[in-house]
Protein backbone atom coordinates (compact mmCIF):
# COMPACT_ATOMS: atom_id res chain seq x y z
CA UNK A 1 0.00 0.00 0.00
CA UNK A 2 1.40 3.41 -0.95
CA UNK A 3 0.82 6.56 1.04
CA UNK A 4 -1.52 7.80 -1.67
CA UNK A 5 -3.76 4.75 -1.19
CA UNK A 6 -4.10 5.24 2.57
CA UNK A 7 -6.98 7.31 3.88
CA UNK A 8 -7.17 8.68 7.40
CA UNK A 9 -10.47 7.89 9.11
CA UNK A 10 -12.67 10.88 9.80
CA UNK A 11 -12.70 9.88 13.46
CA UNK A 12 -9.88 7.89 15.03
CA UNK A 13 -11.48 5.19 17.24
CA UNK A 14 -10.30 4.94 20.83
CA UNK A 15 -7.97 2.02 21.41
CA UNK A 16 -9.50 -0.50 23.78
CA UNK A 17 -9.11 -4.13 24.80
CA UNK A 18 -10.31 -7.11 22.78
CA UNK A 19 -11.97 -7.51 19.40
CA UNK A 20 -14.50 -5.08 17.98
CA UNK A 21 -17.13 -5.71 15.34
CA UNK A 22 -16.54 -2.35 13.65
CA UNK A 23 -14.83 1.01 14.32
CA UNK A 24 -17.95 2.41 15.97
CA UNK A 25 -17.48 -0.18 18.72
CA UNK A 26 -13.84 0.86 19.23
CA UNK A 27 -10.62 -0.70 17.99
CA UNK A 28 -7.58 -2.60 19.11
CA UNK A 29 -4.08 -1.92 17.78
CA UNK A 30 -4.21 -4.46 14.96
CA UNK A 31 -7.78 -3.65 13.93
CA UNK A 32 -6.70 -0.09 13.24
CA UNK A 33 -3.68 -1.47 11.35
CA UNK A 34 -6.01 -3.51 9.14
CA UNK A 35 -8.07 -0.39 8.43
CA UNK A 36 -5.06 1.75 7.59
CA UNK A 37 -3.65 -0.99 5.35
CA UNK A 38 -6.87 -1.08 3.31
CA UNK A 39 -7.75 -4.61 4.43
CA UNK A 40 -11.07 -5.82 5.78
CA UNK A 41 -11.61 -5.03 9.47
CA UNK A 42 -9.72 -7.67 11.45
CA UNK A 43 -7.31 -8.06 14.36
CA UNK A 44 -5.38 -10.63 12.28
CA UNK A 45 -4.56 -8.66 9.11
CA UNK A 46 -2.23 -10.00 6.43
CA UNK A 47 -0.17 -6.79 6.47
CA UNK A 48 1.76 -7.75 9.62
CA UNK A 49 3.81 -10.78 10.65
CA UNK A 50 1.58 -13.06 12.78
CA UNK A 51 3.86 -13.07 15.82
CA UNK A 52 4.40 -9.31 15.72
CA UNK A 53 0.63 -8.87 15.42
CA UNK A 54 0.15 -11.18 18.40
CA UNK A 55 2.60 -9.13 20.44
CA UNK A 56 0.79 -5.92 19.45
CA UNK A 57 -2.60 -7.36 20.49
CA UNK A 58 -1.20 -8.56 23.81
CA UNK A 59 0.48 -5.24 24.58
CA UNK A 60 -2.75 -3.44 23.62
CA UNK A 61 -4.83 -5.64 25.93
CA UNK A 62 -2.43 -5.57 28.91
CA UNK A 63 -1.67 -1.86 28.84
CA UNK A 64 -3.79 0.18 31.21
CA UNK A 65 -6.64 2.27 29.86
CA UNK A 66 -4.82 5.46 30.86
CA UNK A 67 -1.70 4.60 28.84
CA UNK A 68 -3.14 2.74 25.84
CA UNK A 69 -3.54 5.84 23.67
CA UNK A 70 0.26 6.17 23.60
CA UNK A 71 0.39 3.04 21.45
CA UNK A 72 -1.60 4.60 18.60
CA UNK A 73 1.35 6.38 17.04
CA UNK A 74 3.08 3.02 16.49
CA UNK A 75 0.30 1.51 14.39
CA UNK A 76 1.50 2.59 10.91
CA UNK A 77 4.96 1.14 11.61
CA UNK A 78 3.67 -2.47 11.64
CA UNK A 79 2.04 -2.21 8.21
CA UNK A 80 4.04 -4.14 5.62
CA UNK A 81 6.18 -5.96 8.19
CA UNK A 82 5.69 -9.55 7.15
CA UNK A 83 8.14 -12.28 6.22
CA UNK A 84 8.54 -16.05 6.15
CA UNK A 85 12.05 -15.78 7.61
CA UNK A 86 12.27 -17.71 10.88
CA UNK A 87 14.61 -15.00 12.16
CA UNK A 88 11.55 -12.78 12.67
CA UNK A 89 9.81 -15.27 14.97
CA UNK A 90 12.99 -15.97 16.89
CA UNK A 91 13.95 -12.31 17.34
CA UNK A 92 10.48 -11.26 18.54
CA UNK A 93 10.28 -14.15 21.01
CA UNK A 94 13.87 -13.60 22.16
CA UNK A 95 13.33 -9.91 22.81
CA UNK A 96 10.14 -10.70 24.74
CA UNK A 97 11.86 -13.29 26.92
CA UNK A 98 14.93 -11.11 27.44
CA UNK A 99 12.92 -8.08 28.55
CA UNK A 100 10.66 -10.09 30.84
CA UNK A 101 13.26 -12.34 32.46
CA UNK A 102 14.78 -9.96 35.04
CA UNK A 103 11.51 -8.31 36.09
CA UNK A 104 8.79 -10.98 36.17
CA UNK A 105 7.84 -12.79 39.37
CA UNK A 106 10.22 -15.51 40.53
CA UNK A 107 7.85 -18.33 39.55
CA UNK A 108 7.89 -17.09 35.94
CA UNK A 109 11.63 -16.61 35.61
CA UNK A 110 12.40 -20.27 34.94
CA UNK A 111 9.95 -20.32 32.03
CA UNK A 112 11.42 -17.12 30.60
CA UNK A 113 14.98 -18.41 31.00
CA UNK A 114 14.08 -21.62 29.16
CA UNK A 115 12.38 -19.59 26.44
CA UNK A 116 15.41 -17.34 26.05
CA UNK A 117 17.72 -20.31 25.63
CA UNK A 118 15.35 -21.92 23.13
CA UNK A 119 15.24 -18.74 21.03
CA UNK A 120 19.01 -18.42 21.11
CA UNK A 121 19.34 -22.03 19.99
CA UNK A 122 17.02 -21.43 17.03
CA UNK A 123 18.96 -18.32 16.01
CA UNK A 124 22.28 -20.14 16.40
CA UNK A 125 21.01 -22.88 14.07
CA UNK A 126 19.80 -20.35 11.52
CA UNK A 127 23.10 -18.47 11.60
CA UNK A 128 25.39 -21.51 11.65
CA UNK A 129 26.65 -20.92 15.20
CA UNK A 130 27.22 -23.53 17.95
CA UNK A 131 24.00 -24.38 19.87
CA UNK A 132 25.30 -22.98 23.15
CA UNK A 133 26.48 -19.70 21.68
CA UNK A 134 24.62 -16.81 23.36
CA UNK A 135 24.43 -13.17 22.37
CA UNK A 136 25.76 -10.69 24.91
CA UNK A 137 22.35 -9.15 25.80
CA UNK A 138 21.07 -12.64 26.62
CA UNK A 139 24.13 -13.37 28.76
CA UNK A 140 23.47 -10.21 30.71
CA UNK A 141 19.79 -11.00 31.21
CA UNK A 142 20.58 -14.50 32.46
CA UNK A 143 23.28 -13.14 34.78
CA UNK A 144 20.61 -11.12 36.60
CA UNK A 145 18.74 -14.31 37.56
CA UNK A 146 21.48 -16.90 38.24
CA UNK A 147 19.25 -19.50 39.91
CA UNK A 148 16.71 -19.51 37.07
CA UNK A 149 19.53 -19.48 34.52
CA UNK A 150 21.25 -22.50 36.05
CA UNK A 151 17.97 -24.43 36.17
CA UNK A 152 17.14 -23.52 32.57
CA UNK A 153 20.55 -24.62 31.26
CA UNK A 154 20.07 -28.02 32.91
CA UNK A 155 16.47 -28.34 31.74
CA UNK A 156 17.21 -27.51 28.10
CA UNK A 157 20.42 -29.53 27.76
CA UNK A 158 18.64 -32.46 26.09
CA UNK A 159 15.63 -30.65 24.59
CA UNK A 160 15.37 -29.95 20.87
CA UNK A 161 12.55 -28.00 19.24
CA UNK A 162 11.74 -28.30 15.55
CA UNK A 163 11.41 -25.06 13.56
CA UNK A 164 7.76 -25.85 12.87
CA UNK A 165 6.94 -26.40 16.53
CA UNK A 166 8.89 -23.30 17.52
CA UNK A 167 6.91 -21.11 15.13
CA UNK A 168 3.52 -22.63 15.94
CA UNK A 169 3.79 -23.10 19.69
CA UNK A 170 7.00 -22.09 21.47
CA UNK A 171 7.37 -18.55 20.12
CA UNK A 172 3.70 -17.53 20.63
CA UNK A 173 3.71 -19.00 24.16
CA UNK A 174 6.91 -17.13 24.97
CA UNK A 175 5.45 -13.82 23.81
CA UNK A 176 2.20 -14.31 25.73
CA UNK A 177 3.92 -15.41 28.93
CA UNK A 178 6.33 -12.48 28.72
CA UNK A 179 3.67 -9.81 28.21
CA UNK A 180 1.44 -11.13 31.00
CA UNK A 181 4.44 -11.37 33.30
CA UNK A 182 5.54 -7.81 32.58
CA UNK A 183 2.01 -6.47 33.07
CA UNK A 184 1.85 -8.14 36.50
CA UNK A 185 5.40 -7.34 37.56
CA UNK A 186 6.10 -5.24 40.65
CA UNK A 187 7.85 -2.45 38.77
CA UNK A 188 7.16 1.32 38.66
CA UNK A 189 5.56 1.49 35.19
CA UNK A 190 4.88 -1.76 33.30
CA UNK A 191 3.07 0.25 30.60
CA UNK A 192 6.37 1.85 29.59
CA UNK A 193 8.12 -1.53 29.50
CA UNK A 194 5.37 -3.02 27.33
CA UNK A 195 5.49 -0.12 24.89
CA UNK A 196 9.29 -0.28 24.69
CA UNK A 197 9.06 -4.02 24.05
CA UNK A 198 6.71 -3.45 21.13
CA UNK A 199 8.89 -0.65 19.75
CA UNK A 200 11.94 -2.91 19.91
CA UNK A 201 10.16 -5.83 18.27
CA UNK A 202 8.93 -3.58 15.45
CA UNK A 203 12.50 -2.40 14.91
CA UNK A 204 13.83 -5.98 14.88
CA UNK A 205 11.21 -7.06 12.38
CA UNK A 206 11.71 -4.00 10.16
CA UNK A 207 15.45 -4.63 9.95
CA UNK A 208 14.89 -8.16 8.66
CA UNK A 209 12.09 -7.25 6.26
CA UNK A 210 13.99 -4.29 4.83
CA UNK A 211 16.94 -6.58 4.17
CA UNK A 212 14.62 -8.64 1.96
CA UNK A 213 12.78 -5.87 0.16
CA UNK A 214 12.38 -2.12 -0.03
CA UNK A 215 9.32 -1.28 2.07
CA UNK A 216 9.02 2.24 0.74
CA UNK A 217 6.51 4.69 2.23
CA UNK A 218 3.56 2.67 3.49
CA UNK A 219 1.60 5.42 5.19
CA UNK A 220 1.50 9.13 5.88
CA UNK A 221 2.94 8.74 9.36
CA UNK A 222 2.99 12.46 10.15
CA UNK A 223 -0.70 12.82 9.32
CA UNK A 224 -1.51 9.82 11.47
CA UNK A 225 0.49 11.20 14.38
CA UNK A 226 -1.39 14.50 14.10
CA UNK A 227 -4.71 12.64 14.12
CA UNK A 228 -3.66 10.69 17.23
CA UNK A 229 -2.63 13.88 19.03
CA UNK A 230 -5.92 15.58 18.16
CA UNK A 231 -7.87 12.57 19.35
CA UNK A 232 -5.88 12.46 22.58
CA UNK A 233 -6.48 16.15 23.19
CA UNK A 234 -10.21 15.71 22.62
CA UNK A 235 -10.32 12.82 25.05
CA UNK A 236 -8.45 14.83 27.64
CA UNK A 237 -10.96 17.68 27.63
Amino acid sequence: MSSSDAQLPELVPMLSRGKHRNPRKGACFMELASYLAGERWSDHPACTHPLLASLARLVNDHTTDAARSRLAGLIPSVIGLTSEDMHVDAQIALRSARVALPIVAAERQRVMAVSLLACERVLASLDGRPPGDLTEPSRQALAEVPHAARWAHQFTSEIRTSPTDFRRRSAPITVRYAVVGIARACIPDPDDVLRDLLVGAISDCAAIVRAETDLGDTFETAAWSDACRLTGAAVGR
